[in-house]
C-alpha cells in the first residue's frame, strides 16, 4: 500500500511504525473471510482492510478522528484472526492499537460513553474496586430489564455469587513439590482474581506439582491490556512499567525461568511489552527480557511434560475446546492445549468456525453488546453441534462470556489439567454427571 506521510510525520516513531505496517498491506482481502464483524455485518469498513484504509487516511491527514472512523474502529474486536490469515504479515494489532490511542486523544465521545469507559478503566484493573462493583451489581440486578443496553449487558455478565477470595491470592513464593526444576513468576492478574480465583489456585498446584517454584511478585498487577485497548495509553503503560519493575526485581533476586500467564489476553499483552516500551531507554531492555520470558501455562507444561494421574479421573470425557483468539491468533498457540488435554485423558473436539471470536474481547461485550451477543449465539450453536459434555478454554474473558448463556459447564483448561494430575474436581463440574 502506498503511503504519503511527510518527513516531519515520519520523525514520530509511532507514525513511522504505522507507515511500515501500512506499506506491508497488499489489498488482497484474505482477511475479510476470517473477520467476525465482516462475516456478521458484510460492510467493507468493518473488515481489517476497510479499517486499514480509514486509519491510513486519518493518520496521513493528521486529523482528529471522525465519528465514522470511531464507529468502525470501535467495532473491531482485536481478535487478530486477520493476522493469522494475512499472507503479507501485516501487524494489524499494532496499527489498530495506535489508531485507538489517536482516537482517545482527538475524539470527544458522548458523555455517557465517556463515563462508561472511565468506569471500566478504573474498576476492572483493580481487584478491590471490582469486588465492590460486583456487590453493587447484585443490588441492581432486579432492575436489569429497565436498564439501557450497555448497563444491561454489564449486569448480565456479573456472576450471581462472587467467589470468596482465595488464601493463595497473595504475593509470595510457593515451593516446588520434590526437586525444583524451574523458578517461575505467575501473573495473578486483576479481573480473573475476582471472577474465578480457582484458576490461579489450580495453576499454582499444577506448576508446583511439576517441579516449579511459583513466585507471585509484589507490585505486579493488571497487565494493562484493558486500558490499552480502550486507547488509554498512559494508564496502560503505567501498568506495564509496574509489572516490568516487579518481575525484574525477581530476576535480580533469584532468577526466573519463565513468567507464566493463564489468561491468554494478558499473555498476548505481556509478550508485547518489549514493543510497547521500545522507545523508553530506561525500560526497553528490561521489557524485552520480560516479553522473552512470558509463556502461556500450556506452553510451560508442554515443555516440562504433563504427568497425569493413573487412572484418569474422567477417561474419554468429551469436551469442546474453545481456542481463545488471543491464544490462537495473538500468540499462535493452538496445538499445545489440545495435546495436553488428550494426554490428561480427555477427548477434546473441534468447534466449527473455531477461528471466530466468541464476542468477549476484553471489554467489547460491554461496549458492543449487540454484536457480541450475535457472536456468542453463533459460538453456542456451534458448541451444541459437538455433542460435548463441557467447554474448555484458556481465557477468563471467553469463559465468562460463554458461561453466561451456555447450558454446558465452562472450565479453564488449567483446572482440568490440575484435576487430571491429582488436584480437585473443578467446582463448575461438582454437580454435573459426567458418566
Amino acid at each position: 500500500m502506498q503511503t504519503n506521510f511527510s518527513l516531519a510525520q515520519l520523525a514520530d516513531p509511532a507514525i513511522n511504525e504505522a507507515n511500515g505496517i501500512l506499506r506491508t498491506c497488499v489489498h488482497c482481502g484474505f482477511c475479510l473471510a476470517t473477520c467476525p464483524t465482516y462475516v456478521l455485518l458484510g460492510d467493507e469498513l468493518d473488515s481489517p482492510r476497510g479499517r486499514i484504509y480509514l486509519i491510513k487516511d486519518m493518520l496521513e491527514r493528521d486529523a482528529p478522528a471522525s465519528a465514522r472512523v470511531v464507529k468502525h474502529i470501535d467495532r473491531c474486536l482485536s481478535c487478530l484472526a486477520c493476522m493469522t490469515t494475512c499472507p503479507s504479515g501485516v501487524n494489524y494489532m499494532h496499527l489498530v492499537d495506535h489508531a485507538r490511542a489517536h482516537i482517545e486523544r482527538t475524539f470527544r465521545r458522548p458523555l455517557a460513553e465517556r463515563l462508561l469507559r472511565v468506569l471500566l478503566a478504573r474498576l476492572l484493573p483493580s481487584p478491590s474496586l471490582f469486588r465492590w462493583s460486583l456487590r453493587a451489581a447484585r443490588l441492581a440486578a432486579p432492575f436489569r430489564a429497565i436498564m439501557p443496553g450497555r448497563l444491561k449487558a454489564m449486569l448480565a455478565m456479573a456472576p450471581r455469587a462472587r467467589p470468596a477470595r482465595s488464601p493463595l491470592d497473595r504475593a509470595g513464593s510457593f515451593a516446588a513439590v520434590g526437586v525444583r526444576k524451574r523458578r517461575v513468576a505467575l501473573l495473578a492478574g486483576c479481573a480473573q482474581r475476582v471472577l474465578a480465583p480457582s484458576i490461579n489456585d489450580a495453576t499454582i498446584r499444577l506448576l508446583t506439582r511439576h517441579g516449579c517454584e511459583v513466585v507471585v511478585a509484589a507490585g505486579a498487577g493488571c497487565c494493562g491490556a484493558l486500558t490499552h485497548h480502550l486507547g488509554r495509553e498512559a494508564e496502560a503503560l503505567a501498568s506495564v512499567r509496574a509489572n516490568v519493575a516487579a518481575w525484574h526485581g525477581e530476576i535480580a533476586q533469584g532468577g526466573l525461568d519463565a513468567i507464566v500467564i493463564n489468561a491468554s489476553g494478558c499473555g498476548t499483552m505481556v509478550k508485547d511489552y518489549g514493543f510497547l516500551l521500545r522507545d523508553e531507554p530506561q525500560w526497553a531492555e528490561r521489557a524485552a527480557r520480560i516479553s522473552e520470558l512470558a509463556q502461556d501455562v500450556s506452553e510451560l507444561i508442554s515443555a516440562i511434560g504433563l504427568n497425569p494421574a493413573r487412572p484418569a479421573p474422567a477417561p474419554g470425557l468429551r469436551l469442546a475446546y474453545h481456542s481463545a483468539c488471543s491464544l490462537q491468533h495473538g500468540q499462535k498457540i493452538d496445538r499445545q492445549p489440545r495435546a495436553l488435554l488428550e494426554a490428561a485423558g480427555f477427548e477434546p473436539v473441534e468447534i466449527a468456525e473455531g477461528h471466530l471470536c466468541c464476542g468477549s474481547a476484553g471489554t467489547y461485550n460491554l461496549l458492543q453488546p449487540e454484536i457480541a451477543g450475535r457472536l456468542l449465539a453463533r459460538k453456542l450453536e456451534n458448541i451444541a453441534k459437538t455433542g460435548a459434555a463441557l467447554v474448555a478454554t484458556g481465557n477468563i474473558g471467553c469463559l465468562t462470556q460463554i458461561a453466561t448463556l451456555s447450558p454446558l459447564p465452562v472450565v479453564h483448561t488449567v483446572e482440568l489439567l490440575d484435576w487430571a494430575t491429582g488436584g480437585p474436581k473443578p467446582a463448575a463440574l461438582a454437580n454435573v454427571n459426567l458418566a
